[in-house]
């Protein structure tokens, strides 16, 4: 039977370890500190927990690593593939801001969720990814640019609330002061509007930001270009939003996708702003990166800007997203799919 990545094992799960095998649980805690402080490549190299758990350590856990098969770099961005222990593919993007260097990581090997603009839900799910998968991204990346990573955001390959359970472990041991001490408000989860799961995610102990993918005010518009609006349209979505928003008081982001002539008219913003006005969130507005396999197109630059001032004078909160990897596979999905070539 193939051993377990110790990255899967949240610190609870390894107190629990340890006391299964009557030792005490503090070793947890110290075998943390060798994981994510010091960053060992081998059991032996702990000095501070007896050999004969050690060994029992090294029979039970592996400390294997992903493999990076290739990174493209632009101006302030980074991207970077994967190779997971079964040869598939996950891609991350680092991005260099003024506050610190933001991660995007991969929760999924595919994606089921088949938005029409998006390179990622083209090449449907294969598999979910662990715990220790997505926090390996983070981990060799850090190493590879010899940093660290201030903001993570769950929003590369896949549906994270698709994967849930494995994302709430994923943050509870990237959270934990043992871990990776990556603070809930540098944490970000995008989905495309899983209601069930926004309302379970609203009763999660931490701060973590919520993202929602919208790119339409409008159920006919969203019907086309997001599946999900079928089995949860907007108006299921916006009240699980509004409990999340009662339940959590954090500020909700929505995602925003500009696709010339599909959602970017000047009726399109007045119902955006229709549909969340009085509500605390803003609106990140993403110009859309083209591909080569997908028909959409990026909205012009005076459409984009139009559509912005529509939304700011309705004194909303809302912003351009500045735009990143110009020279490279910059669309979600992009470089696995040159990968897999299909």
């Amino acid at each position: 039977m193939a051993m377990e990545s110790i990255y899967n094992k949240s610190l609870k799960d390894l107190e629990d370890y340890f006391i299964n095998k009557n030792e005490k649980k503090y070793k947890a805690t110290q075998l943390f500190e060798w994981l994510y402080q010091k960053r060992i490549t081998s059991f032996d190299e702990i000095t501070n927990i007896k050999k004969s758990i050690i060994d029992e350590l090294k029979e039970d856990f592996t400390l294997e690593k992903l493999a990076l098969v290739k990174v493209e770099k632009d101006v302030d961005v980074n991207k970077y593939l994967f190779e997971l222990a079964d040869k598939a593919h996950v891609e991350s993007v680092l991005m260099m801001h003024t506050y610190g260097k933001s991660l995007c990581i991969s929760s999924q090997v595919g994606c089921n969720m088949g938005c029409k603009f998006c390179e990622s839900g083209r090449l449907k799910k294969v598999r979910n990814l662990t715990p220790s998968e997505m926090i390996l991204q983070i981990m060799m990346i850090e190493k590879e640019i010899k940093d660290r990573i201030s903001h993570v955001v769950i929003m590369g390959i896949g549906e994270p609330f698709d994967n849930y359970d494995n994302i709430v472990k994923f943050i509870e041991i990237i959270n934990a002061p043992q871990g990776l001490q990556l603070g809930s408000r540098h944490i970000t989860v995008s989905t495309c509007g899983i209601v069930p799961k926004i309302l379970e995610f609203a009763l999660l102990p931490y701060q973590v930001n919520l993202a929602i993918s919208l790119h339409s005010a409008s159920n006919d518009t969203r019907d086309q270009i997001m599946p999900i609006n079928k089995v949860y349209n907007i108006e299921a979505l916006m009240d699980a939003v509004k409990k999340y928003l009662s339940k959590t008081n954090r500020r909700v982001t929505f995602e925003y996708i500009l696709l010339d002539g599909v959602n970017d008219s000047v009726n399109d913003a007045n119902k955006l702003c229709d549909l969340v006005a009085g509500m605390n969130c803003y609106i990140n507005l993403i110009p859309y990166n083209e591909t080569n396999h997908l028909q959409f197109k990026r909205s012009k630059k005076d459409t984009i800007l139009r559509f912005y001032d529509i939304i700011k004078k309705r004194n909303i909160n809302v912003t351009i997203r500045r735009e990143f990897g110009g020279k490279i596979s910059a669309a979600c999905g992009q470089l696995r799919s040159k990968k897999e070539d299909v």
